[in-house]
């Protein structure tokens, strides 16, 4: 567990160097920041579309993932609960900094396979690697969003954690197959993230978050097929 501690504390110590680094930065540059990283968070969720759909077993699956995962969290009013959770921040884009964080820090071959690693094969290359990119990517969110980016390193620590007793426990129950169904839709609610911090249409992220189990519960009912 140790490799995810160290990417938990990477989050933590970058959101609170962008923190203080947002105390000194002019709206302008804020306002460039936040562009450049709308466009990188683009293109990052592009990347993962398309590097995880030639993997696909099932390229429907993310479809029906999308739209089932969305019709569960309208139902939860899942984003609701989560901006009345949120209401006591004076920053007002918080929810959607910390939205975009989760996704960004949780969903990935890295952040996902390298529990799996861990788990399995003591392996660590994986979680270390992907620490120092969550510590660059805290770092430019915390300037943007504030220090309660920082709050995304607890899911990230309950993620990592439930993957890795996941592993340990069935040896394997997390495949190749289903990590790349799970980073496909990933990929869109990363982009969709993209499209939020550019402005260019806001989607309801936190209601789409349900999407992400689809492919869990789909590659279970098969399993006893």
């Amino acid at each position: 567990m140790w490799g995810t501690l160290f990417n938990t504390f990477t989050i933590l110590i970058g959101s609170a160097l962008g923190s203080i680094f947002k105390k000194g930065i002019k709206e302008e540059y804020k306002q460039i920041l936040m562009q450049a990283l709308g466009l990188a968070v683009l293109a990052l969720g592009t990347s993962t579309f398309f590097k995880n759909m030639e993997k696909s077993q099932y390229p429907v699956l993310f479809i029906v993932s999308l739209v089932l995962g969305g019709l569960l969290g309208q139902k939860l009013d899942l984003e609701s609960r989560f901006d009345r959770l949120l209401a006591a921040s004076s920053d007002s884009d918080l929810a959607e900094g910390l939205s975009t964080a989760i996704l960004l820090f949780c969903i990935g071959s890295l952040s996902i396979m390298g529990p799996v690693e861990a788990a399995l094969h003591h392996e660590y290359t994986f979680l270390i690697t992907n620490g120092l990119l969550d510590g660059i990517t805290s770092i430019i969110l915390g300037s943007t969003f504030g220090i309660g980016i920082a709050l995304a390193s607890a899911v990230l620590f309950v993620w990592q954690g439930s993957i890795y007793l996941i592993a340990f426990l069935l040896k394997g129950a997390i495949s190749a197959p289903l990590v790349a169904e799970i980073s496909i839709v990933g990929g869109i609610l990363i982009f969709a993230s993209g499209l939020g911090i550019l402005n260019i249409k806001k989607i309801s992220i936190v209601n789409l978050l349900p999407a992400l189990a689809i492919p869990i519960i789909f590659f279970i009912i098969i399993s006893f097929l």
